[in-house]
């Protein structure tokens, strides 16, 4: 259990949180969510202790353990990954730390005794037998192989990284668990574990995330962060979210009626108050307006960008034909004898652990890099236009955001430009600001402009939630879902591929899997396929 008090926090001008009362308690699993740049991260490390507000106080009871995931990859890089996360479990950690001390002392004493004899009964009481056990478990139930577990970190690349941090965060149960968007870089299997370990979880737990899904399948509650304050509220995500748009809704709606009302006694009063035969009359209804008490509905501070993804010309029906492609990196097979066939108006959702084995399948698709081996042959007609991964190459000019846009249109004038910028919550003097300061959600929305201004018929995208907040993320699973034409994905996003895709293809180390006309959810739930996606995976190279 952890409980904030009157806690006010202010960077400059403006506080992020003001007077913030809430108690979070255990068995529950929190999402804490707010529009970009509301403070979700800030309050996390205020809720950790390594930030101070500058009002109130975070309450924690006495002996209990708070566990963050920390997002600085490089402060353990002298360590290998298994003492990395051992490192999580704080006081198990000093407890080691102190005996190999007093075991190496030289002039060991009766007092070194006695200390040591403290900590080995603290030791066995917070089960340090099977910490390493345990610790070993945890990193190879997050996709790190046993043979890395021993390497240094800095020997290690950055997605597993994360996994091994997350593993730290994770280690002997803590009373308060504080992830910060935990399933950066997890593939779907590894994301299924974590949310089953969440699920599990019998402590208190406080998480950031931009999934959607994920925060569905574990949240107890969500915490949401708008004009300075936090308010909880009870549900999981979509519940908040329906819950939210309903009330709304009625609200609306009864401030119509109101606002209908309020009319219908102006118009009485202008018509009639001059008359005298009305007067006494048209004095009632002054009063009865004087009454009128219109609820006041403050517009929340989230802004939704509006994505609407159109095409000119329709592909032929033969959209896409790959037989027998090949592609190895660094001498390392990524995807080999590879073969698909799509149709005009499917939307492919590509999944797999390895995220370099689809955007180089991609870039060969889109003719950036060639296959070993292989061919391909786009169908008639068909225009496509590509979201790669990595986007940096297309902001490294300093153009301000109205000529970077303009670029890609074939209409330059700059009100039909301004028009596609404001789509994406760049208006006013924004459209003069350099690209080269932009954030990554903003260069994401950048993006997903020229995406919209290339009217293609078939669009192609690497993880394009990447850097989105879940208002962003929510408008281009709308706009995805709208599409009318052909759609190649890869995202880690589960809600955006259960709800767009209609084809499944899964890309694994030992070979790939194709499944037209299914769901991810059915895909996933096949007995049949889970029994062949386990011969490919436990297949040894």
């Amino acid at each position: 259990m952890i409980s904030v008090n009157s806690v006010t926090l202010q960077f400059g001008k403006e506080p992020l949180f003001k007077d913030v009362n809430i108690s979070f308690t255990d068995g529950n699993c929190y999402g804490l969510i707010g529009a970009n740049g509301s403070g979700k991260s800030t309050f996390l490390k205020v809720l950790s202790g390594e930030l101070e507000p500058n009002a109130g106080s975070v309450a924690v009871p006495r002996g209990q353990r708070i566990s963050m995931l920390k997002q600085d990859h490089f402060a353990f890089n002298e360590e290998t990954a298994l003492s990395t996360v051992i490192i999580g479990h704080k006081n198990l950690h000093d407890i080691i730390l102190e005996r190999d001390k007093l075991y190496s002392k030289s002039d060991f004493n009766d007092a070194d005794g006695h200390r040591l004899a403290e900590l080995d009964d603290e030791f066995n009481k917070l089960g340090g037998w099977s910490l390493e056990a345990e610790a070993g478990k945890l990193l190879s139930s997050l996709g790190v192989k046993d043979e890395l577990h021993t390497q240094e970190m800095k020997q290690l690349d950055a997605n597993i990284k994360v996994r091994v941090l997350l593993a730290q965060a994770l280690i002997g149960n803590p009373d308060v668990l504080l992830l910060d968007e935990p399933t950066n870089h997890l593939d779907m299997e590894t994301c299924m574990w974590l949310e089953e370990f969440l699920i599990e979880f019998n402590n208190t737990a406080i998480i950031v995330s931009h999934d959607r899904h994920f925060l569905d399948k574990v949240c107890t509650h969500i915490a949401d962060i708008d004009f300075n304050k936090i308010e909880l509220y009870t549900g999981n995500y979509s519940f908040w979210s329906e819950s939210r748009e309903l009330a709304l809704r009625q609200r609306q709606d009864r401030n119509r009626k109101l606002e209908e009302k309020r009319k219908e006694l102006l118009d009485f009063i202008a018509r009639f108050s001059a008359n005298a035969s009305k007067s006494r009359q048209a004095t009632s209804r002054k009063k009865t307006l004087q009454k009128l008490n219109l609820e006041e509905i403050k517009p929340s501070s989230r802004k939704y960008p509006y994505i609407e993804l159109l095409f000119d010309k329709d592909a032929g029906n033969d959209l896409l034909s790959v037989k027998g492609l090949s592609k190895a990196i660094s001498g390392e097979s990524v995807f080999k004898d590879f073969s698909l066939n799509i149709n005009k108006g499917e939307k492919v959702a590509f999944l797999g652990p390895n995220d370099a084995a689809k955007t180089a399948l991609f870039e060969v698709l889109t003719g950036q890099s060639k296959a070993d081996a292989g061919e391909y042959q786009w169908g008639a007609a068909v225009k496509y236009s590509y979201f790669p991964k990595d986007f940096g190459p297309y902001f490294q000019r300093d153009l301000p955001l109205i000529d970077w846009l303009r670029q890609y249109s074939d209409n330059t004038d700059e009100s039909f430009i301004r028009s596609f910028l404001g789509k994406m919550l760049f208006r006013g003097e924004d459209a003069f600001k350099s690209v080269l300061v932009l954030s990554g959600g903003e260069k994401v929305r950048c993006m997903l402009a020229k995406l919209m201004l290339s009217k293609a018929n078939t669009l192609i995208m690497d993880e394009p939630t990447n850097h989105l907040d879940l208002e962003s993320i929510t408008a281009l699973n709308n706009g995805l879902i709208q599409f009318k034409g052909t759609l190649l994905l890869a995202s880690q996003d589960h809600a955006i591929v259960q709800s767009v895709a209609d084809h499944i293809v899964e890309i694994t180390p030992n070979g790939y899997i194709d499944r037209p006309r299914y769901s991810l959810d059915e895909y996933l739930e096949a007995e049949a396929i889970k029994n062949q996606r386990a011969k490919l995976y436990s297949v040894e190279k």
